[in-house]
């Protein structure tokens, strides 16, 4: 633990590879359930982290079951991940049930910010019930989507449809991608994308958080003129 400490830099906290290191599977159920069961959960790292977890799926399942199957490992950290983050969605919008309303009223702090909420509630009512699908493979706006759902009275049935399809496609999507990317490369350029992690990560954040950069750029934009 002394090791693990004197060794800490808080940067790490944004890097993926560093819950899966040193946190294993729990602590990534438990990051994936919090991105959007936890409004605060919006600053973690969600499309990157899983595919993280793709590439480490063996690993990963060796610390809970090990199958001594690849493809086993990987559809079982499937369904774990799946089921984290449809319980996570499910959170959300039994908190924008029950107390979503009043966040309209709350002011800026280091954690919550209102135009969070605004871009979330914006999404939605373009999107409709598409939303909750869509909100999954865009940072920030998945977490406070499923609470504006909840805000808005979106049935329960209806919002558990599509909650379930956007995280198991969310989830097989990223998962499935890091899996097989790393292994088409080490099986056909014996070129390890492990040791380029941080790159890799880099492509994946601006490449999902562009749509919010640009609506916030533009958004901003237009109220000037």
């Amino acid at each position: 633990m002394n090791i693990l400490l004197s060794s800490f830099e808080w940067h790490q906290l944004l890097q993926p590879q560093f819950y899966i290191e040193h946190g294993g599977l729990w602590v990534l159920l438990f990051i994936v359930f919090a991105e959007t069961g936890l409004f605060v959960g919006f600053f973690l790292p969600g499309d990157s982290l899983l595919f993280v977890a793709g590439i480490y799926s063996n690993m990963l399942m060796h610390s809970f079951i090990d199958t001594q199957n690849s493809f086993i490992n990987l559809v079982l950290l499937i369904i774990l991940i799946s089921l984290a983050g449809i319980l996570g969605n499910a959170t959300g919008y039994w908190f924008g049930r029950k107390v979503g309303p009043a966040m309209y009223n709350w002011k800026d702090n280091f954690i919550f910010k209102q135009h969070y909420l605004q871009q979330a509630h914006d999404f939605y009512e373009k999107h409709g019930g598409g939303a909750i699908i869509f909100a999954r493979f865009v940072p920030i706006v998945r977490t406070f989507a499923p609470i504006v759902a909840g805000i808005v009275n979106m049935h329960q049935k209806k919002f558990t449809f599509f909650n379930i399809i956007g995280c198991v496609a969310w989830v097989i999507t990223m998962v499935a991608g890091g899996h097989y990317l790393d292994k088409f490369f080490i099986e056909t350029y014996q070129f390890d994308i492990k040791k380029h992690l941080e790159i890799i990560v880099l492509v994946i954040v601006l490449v999902t958080t562009a749509p919010v950069l640009i609506k916030l750029f533009f958004g901003k934009k237009n109220k000037q003129q």
